[in-house]
């Protein structure tokens, strides 16, 4: 997906952000300098998880270690298990086996909200004020249908996880699909390396989600799915999946485009995302890849 001039933008204001503390001017002048560089030449196709990914570079050449999320994911990775058991009865209140699903899909695209990525603060109470509404918000019913009628002819399929705590909601999820369709087999990508506050095979781990289906990491370093630097294993996985379900804006500013049969499901947490999909802040998404103009 080509980077927009709005993304641009909020690359900058988001360097910026992170170095606004440090006292060595010099050091902060020759960063941004650099994060400038590195946008500019770009290729057309970057996309912003990527440019991050190199311009965290320039991060740790000029200021230091990036910041370190341990804290925080271990912090929602247990609040969420905290909250697993009720979260799973209210998903298996449905009335039939399409509410049920779509009830797991509403409670893994709200707990979307936990990135560190797309804001500079995960505040608790609002987490939990979405959660407790999560099975009020509908996803698109046609886009379910056919992710029913897909799944029902589906033997592989992948599963792009995105931020720690979610990552909860997500074997829910997968828990659910599993059961509704057995013949599945289910393989979870998380980051091969830490980035952020998103999961990496160790917050599989700790969550439990090792003990459902089969987890890898996708050999680097971006916070999102990029093809072209995917490990063996992952990229082998992608690209023989039946159905892909793919969680948050990073997966999919790296992934859309690229024409994969493709289930995008997040929240809209920044501008560029309301604008694009004509939606309020916080609100979500679930939509096909195919069903997408560019």
């Amino acid at each position: 997906m080509k980077i927009s001039a709005m993304c641009i933008r909020c690359l900058m204001d988001r360097q910026e952000e992170k170095i606004r503390g440090i006292d060595d001017e010099n050091a902060k002048s020759a960063s941004l300098k650099e994060v400038a560089g590195v946008i500019a030449s770009s290729e057309d196709d970057a996309t912003a998880p990527y440019l991050v990914y190199e311009i965290n570079k320039a991060y740790r050449r000029y200021i230091g270690q990036l910041p370190d999320y341990s804290q925080e994911k271990k912090e929602f990775n247990m609040l969420m298990l905290k909250m697993e058991a009720e979260m799973e009865e209210d998903i298996r209140s449905g009335r039939d086996r399409e509410e049920i699903l779509g009830n797991a899909l509403n409670y893994a695209r709200t707990a979307n909200y936990i990135d560190y990525g797309a804001m500079n603060h995960v505040e608790k109470d609002t987490l939990l004020e979405l959660l407790r509404n999560a099975k009020k918000e509908k996803v698109d019913k046609s886009t379910l249908e056919r992710l029913q009628e897909e799944l029902r002819a589906a033997e592989e399929v992948v599963y792009l996880s995105d931020n720690c705590g979610e990552i909860v909601a997500d074997k829910l999820l997968i828990r659910i699909l599993q059961e509704q369709y057995p013949q599945i087999h289910v393989t979870v990508i998380v980051r091969g390396v830490p980035v952020l506050n998103d999961a990496v095979l160790g917050d599989a781990k700790d969550t439990g989600l090792t003990e459902i289906a089969k987890v890898i990491g996708n050999g680097n370093g971006v916070a999102g799915t990029q093809l072209s630097l995917l490990s063996e294993e992952a990229a082998d996985a992608v690209h023989k999946a039946d159905v892909i379900i793919s969680k948050g804006q990073g997966n999919f500013e790296t992934l859309h485009g690229c024409w994969l049969n493709i289930y995008y499901l997040f929240l809209c947490k920044c501008e560029w995302f309301t604008k694009r999909f004509g939606m309020e802040k916080l609100k979500g998404v679930f939509v096909k890849e195919k069903d997408l103009a560019s």
